[in-house]
């Protein structure tokens, strides 16, 4: 019997040392294309999505690591056609649920109701997904046809030098950076949150910086329009906002009024938006250096 116990014992001890990764199906149209398969046994999203958070917090009161990912429903049936593996098999859910675990976008689960994650998780795909087609665009950029200098790895450098003197000049507060690069293929968006207390370090989180710099360096190697976005909040100030333009290749400061006009008109329609209360809308600031030139060559 002692032996029985501490076989129990060491199992669940094992068992907590075993992450866990649950795909999740976000939206009633993914779930509705999951329907078609006779071993998805669910047949309202409502439903399903209350059963997903009691396992959820099931295997977090076992003391297991979970994370969530999101399950593509066009994604997984690719994933089984090229792999050969009959889709309508728990198997092949669960072996694409491995693979997007280690590949894809995943949030940890730390007990967030369904109603916090789902958006969590959208967010985090968007983002992923963003950083890889940026990825590829900068894949393509090849090299210069003037010095030959590798136009991505120059591009991803100048983007984290300009970040950093972005995010250097911005000062003290909590600071809100959205750079917005149109391409061919798709409109690339990354935002990126920073605070900084005095003159202290600024602190942000890597990966969205990783994913900020990408997609920058993305707009810089392709020389593609586009714009970024600095806003900055300090206890009792108003809100600053700055704004700058990419201009083949360069980050070039928008005047007081450009950033009004950028940021109290309607994107859709052309027509004026009311500014908002307790904001100052300001120019750009330089942050180009010496080491910076306009083009690498």
């Amino acid at each position: 019997m002692a032996r029985t116990r501490t076989t129990a014992t060491t199992r669940r001890a094992l068992r907590r040392e075993v992450p866990c990764t649950v795909g999740l199906l976000a939206d009633e149209q993914d779930f509705t294309a999951m329907r078609r398969y006779r071993t998805f046994t669910f047949d309202d999203h409502t439903t399903y999505l209350h059963q997903v958070e009691d396992l959820l917090q099931r295997l977090a009161s076992q003391g297991a690591h979970t994370s969530v990912a999101l399950f593509d429903p066009e994604d997984y049936a690719d994933y089984c056609a090229r792999g050969g593996l009959d889709p309508d098999d728990p198997a092949s859910r669960s072996r694409f649920t491995a693979e997007v675990a280690a590949t894809g976008a995943r949030v940890t689960y730390s007990g967030q109701p369904m109603e916090l994650l789902v958006p969590l998780l959208i967010d985090k795909a968007v983002r992923h997904s963003t950083w890889e087609y940026a990825t590829l665009l900068l894949a393509g950029a090849g090299a210069c046809s003037v010095c030959g200098q590798d136009d991505a790895h120059a591009a991803l450098d100048r983007a984290t030098r300009l970040l950093h003197r972005l995010l250097q000049a911005a000062g003290s507060g909590t600071h809100h950076v959205v750079c917005s690069v149109p391409t061919q293929g798709e409109h690339l968006m990354a935002v990126l949150h920073a605070e900084r207390t005095g003159t202290g370090p600024t602190e942000l989180d890597p990966s969205e910086g990783a994913e900020f710099t990408t997609v920058l360096a993305a707009g810089i190697a392709c020389e593609s329009p586009g714009g970024l976005v600095l806003r900055t909040t300090t206890p009792g100030a108003p809100d600053r906002v700055h704004g700058w333009r990419l201009d083949r290749g360069r980050v070039l400061p928008l005047s007081a009024a450009e950033v009004f006009d950028a940021y109290c008109t309607d994107a859709d329609t052309g027509e004026p938006v009311a500014p908002e209360h307790n904001v100052e809308y300001l120019a750009g600031f330089d942050i180009t250096g010496d080491d910076d030139p306009p083009t690498h060559h």
